[in-house]
């Protein structure tokens, strides 16, 4: 076989780069961010790892040169040992029984005005109320006379009487109980619910960790410089991390069935996932389609999920691209 010329050279040293790095990345759920939070900011990149190695793989493919073997390595041991990056087949089961639970970051129904149209609060009710969830989980809601969905019980925390943003899960189900993680020096929090079905009592858990407050579209993601955009999200995953800590004390406390609906701000590559997703089924990874991307950005990203406990069939997955917020309501079908 003919040497590589000095530009395919080139192309195989940063090839190596890549791969080592997305292979490194595999460790990055076995780390704590308040350990290493270094570390944790890297997790935001895999999804743009795997792509840069895709491309890699098929560069070297179409060219005819065995170098496609070393990003098909990386690849392989990460379809293997990590939440898949695409899903080819989809799981389709609907039963008349079916609970189909729902999470949406409705990014506060366009309150501060991101968007110039002045219809997105009554669009994204439209839509709920078209898609119709048994129980709905809310993230960066808001409280408004004028915002409500047509359920018979409702759990809404904001953070006080005056300051009406927090979360919110709507239920079809009788509520018999319902409490607030109350998240320390954050904007963000954990609520749950408990509710009855026939004669199950199931918890459902709406999350929303920190923040990482990025706006994609300016400059440094909307801080003065890349310096401090690193320390900023250093400090938003540690909190995540403490976070997390804390929803799962609570979560130990209860043995009975479990659904965790919410926004992680943080991909199916993190720690904060692992340690939440564990012994949980994912019903992207049991019964989704395609990239499961739920945030509203150039690179395909999940940081919504359905996690459930192990012993509830999940039927159904679905992502609306519904471009109401700049995160995708997410839905699955689920029984027991």
């Amino acid at each position: 076989m003919k040497k590589l010329s000095l530009i395919y050279k080139l192309l195989l040293f940063i090839n190596s780069i890549v791969a080592a790095i997305l292979l490194l990345s595999y460790l990055l759920p076995f780390i704590s961010p308040n350990t290493v939070p270094t570390f944790a900011v890297f997790s935001l990149l895999v999804p743009v790892l795997i792509v840069l190695n895709i491309i890699f793989f098929l560069f070297w493919l179409i060219k005819l040169k065995k170098q496609f073997f070393l990003s098909a390595l990386v690849l392989g041991i990460g379809w293997f040992f990590s939440s898949p990056f695409y899903k080819f087949s989809e799981k389709k089961i609907l039963l008349n029984d079916d609970v189909k639970v729902m999470s949406y970051n409705v990014r506060m129904f366009n309150y501060y005005k991101w968007s110039d149209d002045e219809e997105i609060p009554k669009k994204i009710v439209d839509f709920i109320a078209d898609k119709k969830p048994d129980i709905l989980a809310v993230q960066e809601f808001y409280q408004s006379d004028k915002i409500d969905f047509l359920y018979p019980y409702k759990y809404i925390k904001t953070k006080s009487k005056t300051n009406k943003f927090g979360l919110a899960i709507y239920s079809n189900y009788r509520i018999i109980n319902s409490g607030s993680l109350d998240f320390k020096k954050s904007s963000n929090n954990a609520v749950f619910i408990d509710i009855i079905k026939k004669k199950d009592t199931i918890r459902v858990y709406n999350i929303h960790l920190e923040s990482l407050k990025i706006n994609p579209k300016k400059e440094n993601f909307g801080e003065k410089s890349s310096e401090k955009l690193f320390k900023r999200l250093k400090k938003s995953f540690k909190k995540q991390a403490t976070q997390t800590e804390q929803f799962l004390a609570h979560e130990k406390l209860w043995k009975g069935k479990k659904i965790i609906l919410g926004d992680f701000n943080n991909t199916a590559y993190s720690w904060v996932y692992k340690q939440v997703s564990n012994n949980k089924k994912d019903a992207f990874v049991v019964a989704g389609k395609g990239l499961g991307k739920s945030f509203n950005y150039l690179f395909p990203v999940r940081i919504d999920f359905i996690l459930t406990d192990k012993t509830i069939n999940i039927n159904q997955y679905k992502t609306f691209k519904v471009k109401y917020s700049d995160h995708f309501p997410i839905l699955a079908r689920i029984n027991w």
